[in-house]
């Protein structure tokens, strides 16, 4: 069988993951509260743990594009098309998917090879043994967890970035705060917010999905670990490619 065979295989049996993990999430809801630790853990290692890194790539990501567009704009006089600029790139474009990618090297990785070693460890099958779900014990929380953490990266990816663009906008075109913030939110449109958190609730379900099967999928040997891991990331990365670009596209066509 080739890889392509494969991977299109792998595709029905993540899709009815997907839905069986769903399924679990009222459960967990319900009786989770021994699983509520594998939450809260995720979201402080997948959200508060990546604000560093998120902040960084924010960062540089306001200040590259204010330093690339004011000064060519500011000589023809056409600063107020910076605005856009910045909304299109840091809050629909960029941010989902830049908060995906840390998301992934961070978490998808972590997961998968956690979930590998359990599987290898017999200590699923211990799960199962005493009556315990490992969908709604190991896999609900953290694609919640994921899903959440990714959705509020995000957000702050946005913020941090357009008030880091703000600095930079001061050596081409000092404006005062409210000014400069008021010119933003007239250029932020409801479409702009709805499109970037579809965005990043979509990736965080994907990225969740993919990783737990990923480590759910090997079977016996302790070398299948790192080999979880590589497929987490490298699936997980392709697809929110593949997404980002049908849905820029679904958006774009809507909008005009």
């Amino acid at each position: 069988m080739n890889i392509k065979a494969a991977a299109l295989m792998e595709i029905p049996y993540t899709l009815g993951f997907f839905i069986r993990t769903l399924r679990g999430v009222g459960a967990f809801m319900v009786r989770g509260r021994a699983s509520f630790k594998i939450f809260v853990m995720q979201i402080l290692f997948t959200f508060v743990e990546a604000l560093g890194i998120t902040s960084l790539l924010a960062l540089g990501i306001g200040v590259a594009i204010n330093a690339m567009t004011m000064p060519f704009l500011a000589k023809i006089s056409q600063e107020r098309y910076s605005y856009p600029v910045l909304i299109t790139v840091i809050m629909r474009e960029a941010g989902p998917l830049l908060t995906a990618i840390i998301v992934i090297a961070r978490s998808a990785t972590a997961i998968a090879t956690e979930l590998a070693g359990m599987v290898v460890s017999h200590e699923v099958e211990a799960y199962i043994s005493i009556g315990v779900d490992p969908i709604e014990h190991l896999a609900v929380p953290r694609f919640l967890g994921v899903t959440i953490s990714l959705f509020l990266l995000n957000i702050y990816f946005s913020l941090f970035g357009l008030g880091a663009s703000f600095v930079v906008a001061q050596l081409f075109n000092p404006l005062p705060p409210g000014v400069y913030f008021d010119n933003l939110l007239q250029s932020l449109g409801i479409s702009d917010i709805v499109i970037s958190i579809v965005k990043s609730i979509t990736f965080g379900m994907i990225v969740a999905v993919v990783a737990i099967t990923s480590g759910f999928s090997v079977e016996r040997a302790s070398t299948e670990i790192p080999v979880a891991g590589l497929k987490a990331v490298g699936s997980s990365l392709a697809w929110c490619v593949l997404v980002n670009i049908l849905l820029s596209c679904l958006y774009y066509t809507a909008v005009n």
